[in-house]
């Protein structure tokens, strides 16, 4: 290659993504667009759904368009406790004007308590629903803190996701 050929754009590109809430009492607990019954929730802005903004940040990532901050700034009353599926459905919209089809999506969220298994299967339905994905693109684990560390003791969530996305 010479000195002035650029090298080929690549047709997968890959983003990672993560969040962290401290938890308080009053705030509702949403992970993945889904409320779960639990006595504290996320302090935040929006819902503070912290699988949701780890997600978008995964996203956004992959294509290199910034991160969740830059598109929906927690200065902004319009976003005010907005559900964050909708900054979702936002950024994958983004991702097809930019000409990018999400492959698949590798989420996990620590929370010690409540326990989450019997809510993954409407979470995943619920992440592939607003990114326009078939179910078995989204995977969804949920982990605890094992006593160890802030999430261990309960004082928050904490959630991770990779994201492939292929230029079309």
């Amino acid at each position: 290659m010479s000195g002035k050929e650029r090298p080929r754009m690549a047709a997968c590109r890959i983003g990672i993504g993560t969040d962290v809430h401290r938890l308080v009492a009053g705030r509702k607990l949403i992970l993945g667009g889904l409320r779960i019954p639990f006595a504290k929730g996320p302090l935040g802005h929006s819902d503070g759904d912290a699988l949701v903004h780890a997600t978008c940040d995964a996203l956004l990532g992959a294509a290199a368009l910034g991160d969740i901050g830059q598109h929906f700034p927690d200065r902004a009353p319009q976003w005010k406790d907005a559900p964050s599926l909708r900054f979702l459905r936002l950024v994958c919209r983004r991702l097809a004007e930019a000409g990018y089809a999400v492959l698949n999506l590798d989420a996990t969220v620590e929370l010690e308590r409540p326990k989450l298994a019997p809510y993954i299967p409407r979470m995943r339905r619920n992440l592939a629903g607003a990114m326009g994905v078939r179910l078995s693109q989204i995977s969804v684990k949920a982990k605890t803190g094992e006593g160890i560390g802030e999430v261990g003791r309960g004082e928050s969530v904490r959630a991770a996701a990779v994201a492939l996305i292929q230029k079309l």
